[in-house]
């Protein structure tokens, strides 16, 4: 089957949602985000974003569109298989923050401060401080 026709035909997902393929596949390599994300945290300056984006992705309320970007910039994270490997000192990273910056920048508004905040929880990061009024 093409790509094109995969991206077409659509299976059944939670909530009786029908998902593209490619997003459920997406949805499956992403799913190894979080034991990734935990191993190299404190080496990524982007762990809160990336972390906030999966956490979109993974919400019933954000469009279809918006899911696909995340989940695709999420399992760029996760595959092996990488334009810079992530072992390289320095440099393993700006790929896979370029990957996420560029996703954020399309559908960035889609990634809410409920998003962020399971976010931080999950990396055990402190809330931001709010000014009182």
């Amino acid at each position: 089957m093409s790509d094109a026709a995969e991206i077409i035909e659509t299976v059944k997902g939670q909530g009786d949602v029908y998902l593209p393929k490619t997003i459920q596949r997406n949805e499956r390599l992403a799913r190894g985000l979080v034991p990734k994300l935990m191993r190299v945290a404190g080496r990524l300056p982007f762990a809160d974003d990336l972390a906030a984006a999966y956490y979109a992705a993974r919400d019933p309320r954000t469009p279809m569109k918006a899911k696909a970007i995340l989940f695709g910039a999420a399992a760029y994270f996760v595959l092996p298989v990488d334009l810079v490997p992530d072992v390289v000192v320095g440099l393993g990273f700006t790929d896979d923050a370029t990957v996420l910056a560029t996703a954020l920048s399309v559908v960035g508004m889609h990634v809410k401060e409920s998003h962020r905040s399971l976010a931080r929880k999950l990396l055990s990061l402190p809330e931001p401080v709010r000014d009182a009024p």
